[in-house]
């Protein structure tokens, strides 16, 4: 296929890194962007609410791809600062849309399993399920993946914008805070220290690793540049595990891998509070047909093996 050359936003992030070491490990030319983080040389530091330096690292980089991972992905944080998550959620993701479009680059827009609503007895949702978010979060990921289709359309360059939506993600993570579900071996830390710890036994979560999503995006890169008739490829993949845990038991499983007594922590499978601002989801498992229809290997780590060997814990 010759050299090829991709652009991550984000890439200083939980997924953005696993993205990057996925497209250099497969010896594409690969740079990031990044802001707080960017060190100017593999992460350029781009500021996506200005579109002018968007086109910039477009010029720089010239890149086959763009995989779009950037977001306020935090739906409690989403909630407090509403015109800030649409601006980098929706509107950097518009402008960087046009700009690709206009360019011919693949854009891959990272997007979320919250776009579902998540009521019992819905899932798996299929790509073209018509979505329905509880969330401000979801729903700023549903107008940015709004946004991507649109502008590829405009532009009459369909099949070169996907969606590409991933439900809750883990993996190697510079702080636990990173991931809403590393964050969990604090809470089983916490509770080994005598602390009150409530946690949700209700959601169903489908944790998956970035590792795994980065191989899947550098093999739907390859499969979507090297196909003639893009326009029929889908343009909304989902990628997800199968394994499927509440918080509280992937907190029960951390327990028990770190040898710690969590008897004490609560476990809540009381549901959403009807008062609280953010309605989470009961279960939005994405199906992974649309992908396996072009045929992409959806298969992924175990997620207690992971975790016993990232533990240290070889214990039988």
């Amino acid at each position: 296929m010759g050299s090829r050359a991709a652009l991550v936003t984000g890439a200083t992030g939980l997924l953005g890194r696993q993205v990057v070491k996925a497209f250099a490990d497969s010896h594409w030319d690969v740079k990031g962007t990044g802001f707080s983080r960017a060190d100017g040389k593999t992460v350029l530091k781009v500021d996506l609410g200005n579109a002018a330096e968007i086109e910039k690292a477009l010029e720089e980089t010239k890149p086959h791809v763009v995989v779009h991972c950037a977001a306020n992905r935090f739906p409690d944080k989403v909630d407090k600062d509403p015109e800030g998550t649409r601006a980098i959620n929706v509107e950097a993701t518009r402008a960087l849309a046009r700009l690709c479009a206009q360019r011919d680059i693949l854009l891959v827009y990272i997007s979320t399993d919250y776009v579902f609503p998540g009521r019992p007895g819905e899932a798996p949702y299929e790509a073209d399920t018509p979505p329905g978010p509880t969330n401000l979060y979801g729903q700023t990921k549903l107008d940015g993946e709004q946004a991507v289709l649109d502008a590829f359309r405009q532009a009459g360059k369909e099949g070169l914008g996907i969606v590409f939506r991933v439900p809750v993600l883990y993996g190697p993570a510079h702080t636990n805070a990173e991931s809403a579900v590393n964050v969990l071996m604090d809470a089983v830390l916490k509770v080994q220290k005598g602390e009150k710890v409530v946690m949700d036994a209700w959601s169903l979560r489908y944790p998956t690793h970035t590792e795994d999503v980065g191989r899947v995006l550098k093999d739907v890169a390859v499969r979507y540049l090297e196909e003639k008739d893009r326009a029929s490829l889908p343009w909304v993949l989902q990628f997800s595990a199968e394994d499927k845990y509440t918080k509280y038991e992937i907190c029960q499983l951390f327990a028990e891998i770190m040898g710690i007594n969590i008897d004490k922590m609560e476990a809540n499978t009381e549901g959403n509070d009807p008062n609280a601002s953010v309605q989470r989801p009961y279960d939005c498992h994405l199906s992974t047909k649309a992908l396996k229809s072009i045929g992409i290997d959806v298969s992924t780590q175990s997620f207690p093996a992971w975790w016993r060997w990232q533990c240290g814990a070889f214990r039988h």
